[in-house]
């Protein structure tokens, strides 16, 4: 999550200043909402001109969302991100104006976060704004859930939170087979497809042997797994080694990187000679501690280095390489609009080949 403002540079060109949708996409982001138009299965620049923002279509022939999302794990979270200490309402409400703004219509929730607030939340502020917005929650398959029915319920919950009557990705938040197995939860997932009340099936959390089962229950069904959302960034890239981006590639499910600055540690804000200490459970993460800060400062003075011969920021940076990575989505956080800004700059450019070799090679230590 980026936490350091930054001078912004719009990758749409347009901006508006009531958070509407801004000139110039609103027409490609109304078009791309609706399910009975022809989806491209390809992002459609990584350079777009200046009256559009690039787009990835999520799995094979799903809905187009934007090539950068936004996570909103920290609206209304009490226990990890301090919700209403530090920031509040109105400081997420600036963040998702100045997203929409310049041109991120593509928000990523779930009904645990903040329990239920953060849809609530996220419904509250697409009311406001002139233009649609693609919504991913998650479905959470807790020992209670067992049968067919549950999962409609969720979803009806989730829909009225919300206060839309699609969601665009429906996503199950992590495998769980304690009472419901992975072909029941498909099935329902399916008939909700069918039904109309979800556009896309995706995952979250699941190994590759995991995704492809959950892959191959819903092609029973003709329904393709759109997405598996893992934790995903530069300082951690577990992912490529067990072999969920590979497996992703072979079947075209889209990567949803969630935690795409890792929490903040790539934005530059948390270094061994500064004595901020960040908010909530992070205090006693030992990736904050002198030892975990001292042991990414290179991978941060390189960042910065190439930060300044783009003139943008490390955390910037950071989600451009990940955005260059072959049907990858960064959904970075943002409790603030400064932050909300900083994060779409990341996009309207791209990294050159030989730079994105050298983070390649200086993060492997975290493979």
């Amino acid at each position: 999550m980026s936490e350091e403002t930054s001078t912004f540079e719009s990758s749409n060109g347009h901006i508006n200043n009531n958070g509407d949708c801004p000139e110039g996409s609103a027409k490609s982001k109304r078009e791309s909402a609706q399910p009975s138009q022809k989806r491209s299965s390809r992002r459609k620049s990584q350079t777009p001109k200046s009256n559009e923002i690039a787009t990835v279509t999520l799995g094979n022939n799903g809905p187009t969302v934007t090539a950068l999302g936004m996570g909103t794990w920290a609206w209304g979270d009490k226990l990890f991100w301090d919700y209403g200490n530090s920031y509040g309402a109105s400081q997420v409400e600036e963040a998702f104006k100045a997203a929409v703004r310049a041109g991120i219509t593509f928000f990523d929730t779930a009904e645990l976060y903040g329990m239920g607030e953060s849809e609530s939340l996220l419904g509250r502020f697409i009311k406001e704004v002139d233009c649609p917005i693609n919504v991913a929650t998650k479905y959470s398959p807790v020992p209670w859930r067992f049968s067919v029915e549950s999962v409609s319920e969720a979803i009806t919950a989730s829909l009225n939170r919300l206060q839309v009557d699609r969601i665009t990705l429906y996503q199950v938040h992590w495998s769980f087979n304690f009472l419901m197995s992975q072909e029941t939860l498909m099935n329902a997932l399916a008939n909700e497809v069918q039904r109309g009340r979800i556009e896309c099936v995706g995952v979250s959390n699941y190994s590759a042997e995991q995704m492809l089962e959950a892959h191959t229950l819903l092609a029973r069904r003709n329904i393709p797994l759109a997405v598996n959302q893992v934790q995903y960034s530069l300082l951690n890239r577990k992912v490529e080694t067990q072999g969920i981006i590979n497996t992703a590639r072979k079947f075209g499910i889209t990567i949803l990187a969630y935690s795409p600055l890792s929490q903040g540690l790539l934005t530059g804000k948390y270094t061994p000679d500064r004595t901020q200490i960040p908010n909530g459970a992070r205090r006693i993460d030992p990736r904050f501690s002198f030892q975990g800060l001292y042991r990414i400062t290179p991978v941060l003075n390189l960042l910065h280095q190439i930060s300044e011969k783009y003139n943008k920021t490390p955390a910037q940076v950071a989600l451009n390489w990940l955005t260059a990575q072959e049907n990858v989505i960064p959904i970075p956080g943002a409790k603030n609009a400064s932050q909300a800004q900083e994060n779409a700059g990341a996009l309207g450019w791209q990294l050159a080949p030989e730079d994105i070799v050298i983070l390649e090679q200086a993060t492997r230590p975290w493979l």
